[in-house]
């Protein structure tokens, strides 16, 4: 940093012997030695408020909703119709897919807040408490792990295979 070589840097030693003498030249180093860690630190934390200032106000990307389109279900068996046995089991699971497919996905499945560590399901409590400009979205449970996210211990999101 400063090309100081063996010599120098025993004459500087020597000098500072002389000057401050052989009692008060530990104190020196101690104190100066805390002044460096002081400015280590304080310069370390300045660098990292500017960061996490820069990385606040740049925009999220809008999530673009994926609505998925599938058959329409099939119509319900009425009274005068008849059932077959199968058709009598199929029904109740038609008519739920009816009603989930009539309501679309609100967003992406997965949340996290921005800076934290954890991810969590469209469903978890936690999420109210994360302001929607601080959230972040994945559509995928590997999305969020690329970005070293860690899955939520209170809801435990996952992904069907």
């Amino acid at each position: 940093m400063f090309d100081i070589g063996f010599q120098e840097l025993v004459l500087i030693f020597v000098i500072a012997l002389l000057v401050f003498g052989p009692k008060n030249l530990p104190q020196l180093g101690r104190s100066l030695g805390r002044a460096m860690r002081e400015f280590r630190r304080a310069s370390d934390e300045f660098r990292s408020t500017i960061e996490t200032n820069l990385q606040i106000n740049e925009p999220d990307p809008l999530p673009t909703p994926s609505y998925s389109t599938g058959p329409p279900p099939p119509p319900l068996a009425t009274a005068d119709s008849t059932v077959t046995e199968g058709a009598e089991a199929a029904a109740p699971a038609a008519a739920a897919g009816a009603i989930a497919a009539a309501e679309p996905p609100s967003g992406e499945p997965y949340i996290a807040q921005r800076g934290g560590r954890l991810f969590h399901g469209r469903d978890c409590g936690w999420v109210r408490r994360i302001r929607e400009a601080d959230r972040v979205y994945f559509k995928r449970v590997g999305d969020a792990r690329e970005e070293g996210l860690l899955a939520c211990p209170a809801c435990e999101p996952w992904e069907p295979a």
